[in-house]
């Protein structure tokens, strides 16, 4: 039981760490944060098909990228909520290997566009009319399904024939 909790804790972290190293470098190249965001990272989204210890780490990693790329409390909260329950929704879902991209992707446009508009106050209008939260649901949306159904489908595919080595259970 032991060699279980550290494997669980040990992988939870290493995912922690790609991702918070993910966003850095989706940051780096200005990608990570605001109305239009392709985090790298969100790839790793899939993961809870191949092991429990994904949710903690991506929630995690979340949390921390959002506070390093300077993000508001609102966005930390919030935007590692988003995370959290796409998280949770794909581990239910992992027997649906198409299906189980959606929490994340859903998760992230329904909550991501509320942060920009009423925490960072971000607007767009166009004839008078507040069009904010459905072009932010769109442009997150779109980034999501780049990096959780494309990217995050492509590294699924790549992990599954090591899917007995990489995430072994002790």
């Amino acid at each position: 039981m032991r060699n279980k909790n550290v494997s669980m804790i040990t992988q939870g972290a290493i995912i922690a760490a790609l991702y918070v190293v993910l966003t850095m470098i989706a940051n780096a190249m200005g990608l990570a944060n605001y109305a239009i965001q392709v985090r790298f990272s969100e790839a790793l989204c899939i993961l809870p098909f191949f092991t429990v210890a994904a949710i903690p780490g991506l929630t995690i990693g979340c949390l921390i990228s959002n506070l390093l790329t300077g993000a508001m409390i609102w966005d930390v909260l919030f935007g590692s909520l988003a995370t959290l329950i796409g998280a949770m929704g794909t581990y239910l879902l992992r027997k649906h290997k198409v299906l189980m991209t959606f929490p994340p992707v859903i998760a992230n446009t329904v909550i991501v566009p509320l942060v920009l508009r009423y925490g960072y106050g971000l607007a767009w209008e166009y004839q008078g009319v507040d069009w904010s939260i459905p072009y932010f649901a769109t442009t997150v949306g779109i980034g999501e399904i780049i990096s959780v159904g494309v990217l995050g489908s492509v590294l699924l595919n790549a992990l599954l024939p090591y899917k007995n080595i990489i995430f072994k259970e002790n």
